[in-house]
C-alpha cells in the first residue's frame, strides 16, 4: 500500500492505472476507521482492480458549533487497518494541499438537505459536495462506496453524481448491525450500559413500521406515530426526529408509494444515534421489500 499526500501524485498514479484499463474503487472517509468503513473497503476490494481510500477531515463541512480541531484522528491505526483490507493507495492530503488558495467556486446543494440531519446543519452538505467534487476529479473512480446508514449523505451524493455527470457508479452499502439490530457506530461506546440495552428499540421500531406497511398501511403519519410511540415506550431518551420521505428525493409523501425511507434520530445522554430502513412500497397489500 502506498500513502500519497499530494494531488499531483495521486492524479498521476490514477492516470497510470487507468491506462492499464484498471477499475478503481474509491472509499472517501474522514478517518478514525470503524467496522462500517471496513465493510466498504471489503466490498470495494471484491469489485475492483484498484482500491483507493482517502482520509481527509474536511473543514468545509463543520458548522460554527462543531469543533474541527477535536475531530478524532489516528492515522497510524487507520493505515494499519487499510493495509489489512488490501487498500492499494491511501490518499492522505493536508488541508493546505486540498485548499491551498481561497476557492472561487464551491458547490451548493439545492435539494435533499433541509430535512433529517441536514435541517440542523446548514451548509454541511455544501462542504461534503464540494470536497467530493474535488476528490472525484482527483481519484477518477469507477465506483464510489458509501454506507447507507447516512442515507441523507448517500442521497446528496447520488444527486451530485447525476447532476454533474460524473462517470461514477454509486454503491450504497447496507448498514452493519449488532446482534440485537443496533446499527454499528463508533459512537455506540459512549452509551451507558442501560442506554445500550434500550438503543436496540430504534431498529425494532423501524422493523415494526415495515411490518405495518406490509400489512397494508400507507399513511406516513401513522407510520411515524408508530415508530415514535415504540421508541418512547422503550427508553427515556429524546427523539430528535422520526420521518418518512421518498428516497432519494427526500420529499414529503401524502401516501407511501415507490422507494421510501423511514428514518429516526435519538439523543441519549452523551450520544445521538441515527438509523433508517429503505423499502420499496407498492399499492398492493404486502407490497414492501
Amino acid at each position: 500500500m502506498r500513502v500519497i499526500t499530494t494531488i499531483h501524485e495521486m492524479q498521476n498514479e490514477i492516470k497510470t492505472q487507468k491506462s492499464l484499463s484498471k477499475s478503481v474503487g474509491f472509499v472517501p472517509t474522514m478517518g478514525f476507521l470503524h467496522e462500517g468503513h471496513l465493510t466498504l473497503l471489503k466490498k470495494a476490494r471484491l469489485e475492483n482492480d484498484i482500491v483507493v481510500l482517502s482520509i481527509f477531515v474536511n473543514p468545509l463541512q463543520f458548522g460554527p458549533a462543531e469543533d474541527f480541531s477535536t475531530y478524532p484522528r489516528d492515522f497510524n491505526r487507520d493505515k494499519s487497518l487499510a493495509e489489512c483490507e488490501g487498500v492499494d493507495f491511501l490518499f492522505y492530503p493536508s488541508v493546505e494541499e486540498m485548499y491551498h488558495h481561497s476557492s472561487s467556486v464551491r458547490v451548493v446543494v439545492q435539494e435533499r438537505t433541509d430535512v433529517l440531519c441536514g435541517k440542523s446543519r446548514p451548509g454541511h452538505f455544501d462542504g461534503v459536495a464540494t470536497v467530493l467534487t474535488k476528490l472525484f476529479n482527483i481519484v477518477l473512480p469507477t465506483k464510489a462506496y458509501f454506507g447507507i446508514k447516512d442515507a441523507q449523505q448517500v442521497a446528496v451524493v447520488e444527486g451530485l453524481i447525476t447532476d454533474f455527470n460524473f462517470p461514477i457508479e454509486l454503491i450504497a452499502v447496507d448498514i452493519v448491525r449488532e446482534e440485537d439490530g443496533l446499527a454499528k457506530s463508533s459512537r455506540n461506546v459512549n452509551l451507558l450500559p442501560e442506554e445500550r440495552r434500550q438503543a436496540a428499540v430504534i431498529y425494532k421500531s423501524l422493523i415494526a413500521a415495515k411490518a405495518a406497511i406490509e400489512g397494508g398501511e400507507r399513511d406516513p403519519q401513522v407510520i411515524k406515530s408508530l415508530v415514535s410511540a415504540m421508541i418512547t415506550s422503550g427508553f427515556k431518551g429524546q427523539i430528535d426526529y422520526v420521518e418518512v420521505y421518498s428516497y432519494p428525493q427526500l420529499k414529503d409523501l401524502a401516501k407511501l408509494d415507490g422507494t421510501c425511507i423511514i428514518a429516526a434520530a435519538v439523543k441519549f445522554s452523551k450520544v445521538r444515534l441515527i438509523d433508517n430502513i429503505i423499502l420499496e412500497v407498492s399499492q398492493e397489500i404486502g407490497g414492501a421489500k
